[in-house]
């Protein structure tokens, strides 16, 4: 496919067709808003595909449960992530997107960059090629990114849940992983919208419809 095919402009009045992703370090609190956010659109009358990273096929979730439970080194790692995102692309967010769905995805590549490339330190350069071979110039339209202090993550997740293998690093972990984010991020352009996370979920959620309200969607 050609990067023209893969990403398609959007809808000056609607997000239909698009590609919206939610980024953030464990404990930002961006799965909260993930659906509100599909419902928006919902009652709009649109499709909307809620999917997540790693994740969102048969194989790729299989991936994902390797990913998240057993030890590995960070090419291993980053390999799994791709192969993974390989098959969600060709399997539902690439053919969702061709219908004229919304297409709104927990994570994406900029986790990848953030949490191997940043937390792992592994080499941007060979996540980069790996990006190019796996994804062919399909980048989101829109990202949502959930900025919050690691410290303050780290406290949200103790509370929340039993840790992954990824919760369960230390916060020296979480602290390359956001300036992971902040690196991807800088380059990035105008498709990331920042979040103060550390808000309230009202202050939160006014900040993305500001956002929304700004592209008209």
């Amino acid at each position: 496919m050609s990067d023209a095919s893969m990403n398609p402009t959007p809808s000056p009045t609607g997000p239909a067709g698009c590609f919206i992703t939610v980024e953030g370090i464990d404990g930002a609190g961006k799965t909260s808003h993930v659906e509100a956010l599909a419902q928006r659109w919902i009652t709009r009358g649109l499709e909307v595909v809620r999917t997540r990273e790693p994740g969102g096929t048969e194989l790729a979730e299989a991936l994902r449960a390797l990913v998240l439970a057993r030890p590995m080194d960070a090419l291993t790692e980053a390999l799994l992530v791709f192969a993974a995102r390989r098959d969600h692309l060709v399997r539902v967010i690439e053919p969702a997107l061709a219908r004229g769905a919304v297409v709104l995805c927990d994570r994406y590549t900029d986790a990848t960059f953030a949490y191997q490339g940043g937390g792992r330190g592994f080499d941007l350069a060979v996540l980069t090629q790996l990006e190019s071979w796996v994804q062919q110039g399909r980048q989101p339209d829109l990202t949502l990114w959930f900025d919050l202090p690691p410290a303050v993550a780290a406290a949200r997740r103790a509370a929340a849940r039993v840790p992954d293998r990824f919760e369960a690093e230390p916060l020296a972990f979480f602290e390359a992983v956001a300036a992971g984010y902040q690196r991807r991020f800088a380059q990035a352009g105008a498709r990331v919208a920042r979040l103060d996370a550390s808000l309230t979920p009202g202050e939160v959620a006014a900040q993305i419809a500001a956002a929304l309200e700004a592209r008209s969607w």
